[in-house]
């Protein structure tokens, strides 16, 4: 039965039963998206940030071979320690961390499939995985777009990150019939900067309206995700000439070092963030508040509209 995988913490447990806005986050930020103690520190930050605008935190991950919606404290302390220790967990990996009773850190993948068998439908994070540059000889493509075609739970994030080839990506979300939003822009932002030259297939200017096309798509059972694409604030964003460069000098050592696989992204990652002096990671901190701020936002228009018409906008 699903509920003996499954590890709900009571609050958020309590939230989904009564109907109240949850906002999925995932775990690789934490184990393989930045340096300890960063990791942990923005994790904790992006949950009160949840908090502050009306939503709760359900932090993802595979503790002990049980499927976790909602880290206590202590465990994210604990993800962000260990870092790359942990077991990066993508769809492919999940039945067998559960069988071993591992710890895994949950990509957008993983975590979308989690937060939909919890019953959650919103979800938060930094960039998206997407078509890998040179994946016309490599066919190096994150399972993440499969996901996004099939799982029904909306992303909130700051477009596909900057390492990747933006415009095979969204070719391939177009093949899929996944939507892509740009919240109030009509480009696609591409992770440390707001523009990438490629345009988003509609523009929404409120979470309401978020809300409201989310709940029209899967009412009328379109199944499959949702991208809300959301520029990084304009005061937090990097020049574009140097992190082109950073990623291209990063792509270029990775090539010869021969990294592949889920190495790549926390790799290239790494490496951008140690070529631009930290700014990168600071930008990243920066884009991953915002989405947050914007997820718990959209939880709570679309718990809103989930409440009889009678009760709506009545204080509890």
């Amino acid at each position: 039965m699903l509920a003996d995988y499954l590890d709900i913490r009571s609050e958020v447990a309590e939230a989904i039963r009564t109907g109240k806005p949850v906002v999925a986050l995932e775990s690789t930020i934490i184990s393989h998206g930045m340096p300890y103690p960063r990791n942990a520190e923005t994790a904790l930050n992006v949950e009160r940030i949840v908090r502050e605008r009306g939503a709760i935190p359900a932090t993802i991950a595979i503790v002990g071979g049980k499927l976790k919606v909602g880290l206590a404290p202590e465990e994210i302390e604990t993800f962000g320690k260990l870092g790359t220790a942990i077991h990066k967990a993508s769809r492919r990996d999940i039945p067998f961390l559960v069988a071993r009773q591992l710890n895994g850190a949950t990509t957008v993948a993983s975590t979308m499939i989690i937060a939909a068998l919890a019953g959650i439908r919103v979800f938060a994070t930094g960039g998206i995985g997407g078509v890998h540059r040179g994946a016309t000889e490599t066919f190096d493509i994150s399972a993440d777009l499969q996901e996004l075609a099939h799982t029904n739970v909306a992303v909130v994030c700051a477009g596909a990150k900057a390492i990747l080839d933006i415009g095979l990506t969204l070719e391939y979300l177009e093949s899929n019939g996944v939507p892509v939003i740009g919240y109030q822009t009509e480009e696609m932002p591409a992770f440390y900067t707001r523009e990438s030259g490629f345009k988003v297939d509609y523009r929404v200017d409120s979470p309401a309206e978020v809300a409201l096309a989310l709940k029209c798509k899967w009412d009328l059972g379109l199944t499959g995700g949702v991208i809300i694409a959301n520029p990084i604030p304009a005061e937090y964003a990097m020049d574009p000439e140097i992190i082109s460069g950073a990623i291209s000098r990063a792509i270029a050592e990775s090539v010869d070092q021969g990294v592949k696989g889920k190495d790549i992204t926390p790799f290239l990652l790494d490496r951008i963030q140690q070529m631009t002096g930290g700014d990168s990671l600071d930008s990243n901190i920066q884009l991953v508040y915002n989405n947050a701020r914007l997820g718990a936002e959209i939880a709570v228009e679309l718990a809103r509209l989930a409440q009889p018409i009678a009760t709506r906008g009545v204080a509890a």
